[in-house]
């Protein structure tokens, strides 16, 4: 989640014009891929959070490696950004490497698309990829970084065929003030603005003292992750503390619908909070955000399996 100061973005270069163009959308359906009912129609998987940890662990090597970050305009960011494009081109996505520059650096968004599916009808999640300089931010935003890439890769797994275009993105610059993502909208066409039907953030949803939060942005999408908690028994909240704080800001500026999932970050949690959701009232959802401590020591694996699984679900159904 962004620091409360905005940041400076001047666009230099665009790789690859944001990939925004319709035929970039239909590429057609992958090698080998199915094309059975069941291929198209099946649940969505149950995600193996050891998946998921051990891309944080890579997130975390990366960042011990560079300095003990991953922010923008250094090592450890670019680092990161070639690790999930690595493993996303391996699992047949087309990806594409957006370049800007932020406080004289430059930054990077990556962009998967999965073939097939109506190019009129895209349904995107997203999380920003940088950490703080402070740290190598393995909550803030390995957590949410490491679940879309692991929900991209079980679509990948299933040769799934949604009837609508499925997108995944991973933007940088975002602690400066959401400047990525924000590079991202406002170099779309009107044209592909209108295609995009959803956008899902998730933004921390690791934290070691967590809540349940669900953004109230579109009815459709809020719907979507509360009654996959309600299904599983697991009380919600209405997200106010980063409301606007991180990507999916500039989606909903735009009037795209958007939703997304947050386990808290500086608030302190409450009595009533600690009695639905366990963990310890009077103390900070995640006392180590946007600090050197924010390593693979600071994450709820519990947290971290049941929003991945909540974030699988609404990808799947959302994109049917």
């Amino acid at each position: 989640m962004k620091l409360s100061v905005p940041g400076r973005v001047t666009a230099t270069a665009v790789a690859a014009t944001l990939l925004a163009g319709t035929a970039l959308l239909t590429t057609g359906t992958s090698a080998g891929a199915l094309s059975a009912p069941e291929a198209r129609l099946a649940a969505a998987p149950d995600l193996p959070v050891a998946n998921i940890k051990a891309h944080l662990t890579q997130l975390q090597s990366i960042a011990t490696a560079n300095g003990g970050n991953r922010a923008h305009g250094r090592a450890g960011y670019r680092a990161s950004l070639d690790y999930v494009k690595a493993k996303l081109d391996e699992a047949g996505f087309t990806t594409t490497i957006q370049q800007f520059t932020a406080s004289g650096r430059t930054g990077y968004n990556l962009i998967a698309d999965w073939p097939g599916g109506d190019a009129n009808q895209v349904i995107m999640a997203g999380s920003h990829l940088d950490s703080v300089t402070a740290g190598p931010g393995i909550n803030d935003n390995g957590s949410g970084s490491a679940a879309v890439l692991e929900i991209a890769l079980a679509v990948s797994r299933a040769q799934y065929q949604p009837t609508k275009h499925l997108r995944f993105g991973w933007w940088g610059a975002e602690e400066l003030g959401i400047i990525g993502s924000r590079f991202y909208v406002n170099n779309l066409s009107t044209a592909n603005r209108s295609r995009v039907k959803g956008y899902l953030n998730f933004d921390m949803i690791g934290s070691p003292n967590p809540g349940y939060f669900v953004y109230d942005d579109d009815p459709t999408i809020e719907k979507t992750f509360k009654d996959y908690y309600a299904g599983v028994g697991i009380p919600t909240e209405i997200e106010t503390e980063g409301d606007g704080r991180s990507d999916h800001a500039p989606f909903k500026n735009a009037g795209i619908a958007v939703g997304g999932l947050f386990s808290g970050a500086d608030f302190t949690k409450t009595a009533a909070q600690a009695a639905k959701w366990g963990g310890t009232s009077g103390r900070a959802f995640d006392r180590c955000y946007h600090a050197s401590c924010d390593t693979i020591a600071n994450i709820d694996d519990t947290a971290l399996d049941r929003n991945s699984d909540a974030a699988a679900y609404a990808v799947w159904e959302l994109s049917k």
